[in-house]
């Protein structure tokens, strides 16, 4: 059965499973997304088989969570997720913006500069709920 660059609504047929559910898979990793993207979206066999894989998996009784480690452990070594760091930069008692370190110096200067601008729209509104609440 030739499945090189079927529609979506062929590989849902196919499978037997819903299009929308099948762009779940993708949005959640378990399956990958298409060969080709855009209007003329193309799926390809193995997609299909990784979609009988999710079903079987499902069928013995897994969530999702477990079918997608149990995928990835049949497709490669066990991943672990990236680490990150992270800044924290509190611009009020109820405002703090997170920042992931690593980011190039261009990404990190506009980032500041908007957050310059963004505090100091925070103390024009702050003052002036000040000067309305005594009149």
């Amino acid at each position: 059965m030739k499945t090189a660059g079927i529609t979506l609504a062929e590989l849902a047929e196919r499978s037997g499973i819903p299009a929308r559910t099948i762009r779940l898979y993708i949005s959640r990793g378990l399956l990958p997304g298409p060969l080709r993207s855009g209007r003329n979206a193309s799926y390809g066999s193995g997609h299909l088989d990784t979609l009988q894989r999710i079903r079987k998996l499902q069928g013995q009784g897994l969530t999702l969570s477990q079918v997608a480690l149990s995928l990835g452990e049949s497709d490669s070594p066990a991943r672990l997720p990236r680490s990150a760091a992270w800044q924290r930069f509190v611009l009020s008692d109820d405002v703090e913006i997170s920042v992931r370190e690593g980011l190039a110096p261009w990404r990190v200067k506009v980032i500041l500069d908007a957050m310059a601008q963004f505090n100091a729209r925070l103390g024009d509104a702050a003052e002036k709920e000040k000067n309305d609440g005594s009149l």
